[in-house]
């Protein structure tokens, strides 16, 4: 059972990492289209709705789907007043980490899947563009990054509640 968990963990955590670094290239385009619209708009004077609905999805895109990454790497905020205290075990931080994963990112992952479900499915549907004059067309592709982003979260909260069943099984074995 204990390879099995490990052989998920990695896997899991594999994907992660790629989709992750992948991901990560996004900042780089949002900066460099950052700087290019700046430029365009105080030199030259012109911009572009396009281009500044671009920004937004770009920086939505990162923010949605680096969630998992961020998890992996634990990057979250959090509040840590007794977490990170030298009165805890690492048996202890698993335990907070199985319950917080079991009551709080578990639940608010599948709730937000099931409630951003019809919402990109409507825009689907519809084929929702941008209502601006100018914006970009295809909005239903940054809303399913919703449904995306909240999926490898809940895939990486499954590898990251088997890292601390391991830690508890590694800590009981001891």
């Amino acid at each position: 059972m204990t390879d099995w968990m490990r052989s998920c963990l990695q896997r899991i955590d594999n994907f992660t990492e790629f989709s992750g670094r992948l991901i990560s290239w996004l900042v780089l385009a949002l900066v460099l289209l950052t700087c290019y619209d700046v430029f365009m708009r105080y030199v030259f004077n012109s911009g572009a709705v396009a281009l500044q609905e671009l920004e937004w999805h770009i920086f939505a895109l990162i923010f949605l789907l680096g969630g998992a990454y961020t998890l992996k790497h634990d990057g979250h905020v959090r509040v840590d007043v007794f977490f990170n205290s030298q009165r805890f075990t690492d048996r202890q931080r698993a335990w907070v980490n199985i319950v917080g994963m079991l009551l709080l990112l578990t639940p608010f992952c599948i709730l937000v899947l099931v409630s951003a479900w019809p919402f990109v499915q409507n825009a689907f549907w519809y084929q929702e563009s941008s209502p601006d004059p100018g914006g970009l067309p295809y909005r239903y592709l940054i809303k399913s990054s919703i449904v995306i982003g909240f999926s490898l979260l809940l895939i990486q909260g499954i590898g990251e509640l088997l890292r601390n069943i391991l830690v508890l099984k590694e800590t009981e074995a001891r």
